[in-house]
């Protein structure tokens, strides 16, 4: 059987995402780990043993899966943490070596241009503008743009705080009213600096707003109250900004351990929980949405696409 298939990673400061499609784009297998790239990373900008380890495991089982699947072409591209790491050309080096994969550092705005780009096959055709909003790990990334098959870009702000790097900067395991607060004035400044240069309450009535994230992808599922994490039927789902702001409340009251026992959170999601819905929370307050969609898809279902191109030219 010759080699047809086509693969996207996406390593990211908390997880890393594979997805393999055929050469038409049709799934054949999506997978997330999560590998902690970032973890410490706030402490001396350098990516730490253990936190290498994880990462290159997970490239070394995801160069297995290309060849099971007989993957031709592939990218693999990874975002805040390797921009931030001092040691992230040794870290790329060793991947290269180790699992075969060449990872790709792309800026902020790349990032938020694909997992726009991805996501639009949640976005209806009939909205003006889309504005997304990518809650990762290291960093969140905010793009407002006029719709279309290709969205032009209106205007693009990359928050240098994600829920790995906030969790642990602002020591948020917990809720704790004093250091949420702290962190919600973080946030804020950047979500004032994008309403202001983007004039984004011109387009806001026009606007259909989705973000990209696991954080609104589980939210969803709680509000929806589907009994557990199911990412892929919580794709598309949407809700009222009043009816998250319920949801997150109700968070804010669980410990650690009620939050690890949640069937929509778990334990590798739990310690980093909490500082995620304190950004996601405050971007929207501050941009006065009142609707928002989750979306799985994204920056790989964007590369996929980019890759089918590839293929058939």
């Amino acid at each position: 059987m010759g080699k047809e298939n086509l693969a996207a990673i996406d390593l990211g400061t908390n997880s890393c995402r594979i997805l393999i499609a055929d050469k038409n784009g049709k799934e054949l297998h999506r997978e997330a780990v999560t590998v902690k790239l970032g973890e410490g990373l706030q402490e001396n900008n350098n990516f730490t043993a253990a936190a290498i380890k994880r990462g290159l495991d997970c490239l070394v089982h995801f160069s297995a899966l290309m060849r099971s699947y007989n993957v031709a072409h592939y990218r693999a591209v990874t975002t805040a943490s390797c921009r931030k790491a001092q040691n992230s050309a040794v870290f790329i080096q060793m991947a290269e070596e180790m699992s075969g994969i060449k990872l790709e550092v792309i800026s902020a705005q790349e990032e938020a241009l694909l997992n726009l780009q991805g996501a639009m096959y949640n976005v209806p055709r009939q909205a003006k503008y889309v504005l997304l909003y990518d809650l990762g790990g290291g960093s969140t990334e905010i793009i407002l743009a006029e719709n279309g098959e290709t969205p032009k870009e209106i205007y693009t702000l990359s928050v240098p705080w994600g829920a790995r790097t906030a969790a642990e900067a602002f020591d948020l395991t917990e809720y704790d009213e004093n250091k949420a607060a702290v962190l919600e004035a973080e946030i804020k400044k950047y979500a004032e600096d994008f309403l202001l240069n983007s004039e984004f309450l011109r387009y806001l009535p026009q606007c259909f707003c989705v973000a990209t994230s696991s954080t609104s992808l589980r939210l969803m599922s709680m509000i929806k109250k589907t009994g557990n994490y199911d990412k892929t039927a919580a794709n598309g789902l949407s809700a009222s900004t009043e009816e998250i702001d319920k949801q997150i409340d109700s968070i804010f009251k669980m410990n650690l351990i009620q939050l690890e026992q949640s069937p929509y959170i778990g334990e590798n999601r739990a310690p980093i929980f909490i500082a995620a819905c304190i950004i996601f929370r405050t971007i929207y307050k501050v941009l006065q949405i009142k609707e928002l969609t989750a979306s799985l898809s994204g920056a790989q279902e964007a590369i996929i696409r980019e890759l089918e191109k590839t293929w058939q030219n």
